[in-house]
């Protein structure tokens, strides 16, 4: 069985590299000042992109553009991004999922926004349950609490990447709660100390997960891997 190889690029932005192919989640890069790669730098076979926000779709068209990667998410951001010039686009929906050569994508609901950045209508925003060589991964990219989380977790998760700022998303207090709730073998915490309002401590909330559940907690920084 393949390795499934996770490095993180600060913010939500996740690179998972799969027996070789390159994924790409929310790339925000450019603006981001804790971003270990920019986005002449990164590489990627295929994008994911949770929802329209622009710390989020970030850098996707340029990077699309330069590497000739697929893009995924919701019907409405693929539209907007083909009409950017996006050439390759598979656009999915709430509780779709599709089968490609790298593994399967499913997109799971999210309690947010997603206006993209010309204040065109985003479609709903998503979160990613990823199957990837044996292994279950769900990105919740930003959201709140919700308990249907319970149903993601029953799929046996790998890993759980959670957000915890606070202000925009859930922050430690949710996020432990929904840790009880997806019952994960290892948590990842993201989207915190981008922005001001959104610092956090992320080695206090790896604590009182690992104290009070059965999960193990990884704290990664900027280009930091975490290999399944």
């Amino acid at each position: 069985m393949s390795v499934v190889k996770l490095t993180y690029h600060g913010h939500s932005c996740f690179g998972i590299d799969v027996d070789g192919t390159r994924l790409l989640i929310d790339p925000f890069l450019t603006g981001n000042e804790l971003a270990d790669i920019t986005a002449d730098q990164v590489e990627a076979d295929y994008i994911l992109i949770s929802h329209g926000h622009g710390d989020h779709v970030g850098d996707t068209i340029q990077i699309a553009e330069r590497t000739g990667a697929m893009t995924i998410s919701n019907f409405e951001i693929q539209c907007w991004l083909a009409a950017q010039g996006v050439e390759r686009t598979h656009p999915l929906h709430i509780g779709g999922g599709y089968d490609f050569p790298f593994g399967r994508v499913k997109l799971t609901i999210a309690h947010h926004g997603s206006a993209l950045p010309d204040g065109s209508y985003g479609g709903q925003p998503a979160g990613f349950l990823l199957y990837l060589e044996g292994k279950k991964i769900y990105h919740a990219c930003d959201t709140g609490l919700f308990y249907d989380m319970k149903l993601i977790g029953e799929e046996g998760l790998d890993v759980a990447i959670l957000p915890i700022g606070d202000n925009f998303t859930m922050g430690p207090d949710d996020a432990l709660r929904a840790v009880k709730l997806l019952e994960p073998q290892v948590v990842i915490p993201i989207h915190y100390d981008t922005f001001e309002v959104i610092q956090q401590d992320p080695g206090a909330f790896a604590a009182r997960v690992e104290a009070e559940t059965a999960a193990k907690c990884v704290v990664l920084k900027a280009g930091d891997t975490y290999q399944l």
